[in-house]
């Protein structure tokens, strides 16, 4: 399967998703495009899955008719995302033509608390 992660994941997540081909949206040459243009290039590539920190993505795009999946991620930060990675790799795994998934991952917390630990 092929994933594609938004520039505003940290790039360290692309190691560890498994047997996937997971590329950047910036090693894609594809900094700097808005979602809707990003999506539909993505989708005309052959994109499958596309990983995001964007939670307003559903609020701003129609994503019905879609070729690929969306997985969103409630946390972009590296501790938080590396303490939830069976559950990314399940999402990403789980991913069908046109599903979103929204992935609770917990959230940073400068105070140091529970959620951004490890």
């Amino acid at each position: 399967m092929t994933v594609l992660l938004d520039e505003n994941l940290d790039h360290r997540l692309r190691k560890h998703l498994g047997e996937h081909d997971v590329v950047t949206v910036s090693y894609m040459e594809w900094s700097g495009l808005k979602n809707g243009e990003l999506i539909r290039t993505a989708e005309e590539n052959g994109i499958q899955v596309f990983v995001t920190g964007d939670r307003t993505l559903t609020y701003e795009q129609n994503l019905t008719g879609r070729s690929l999946a969306i997985v969103v991620l409630s946390a972009i930060e590296w501790p938080i995302l590396r303490k939830n990675l069976p559950l990314i790799v399940t999402a990403i795994h789980n991913a069908v033509p046109g599903s979103f998934q929204a992935i609770d991952c917990g959230a940073f917390s400068r105070k140091g608390g529970a959620s951004d630990r490890g």
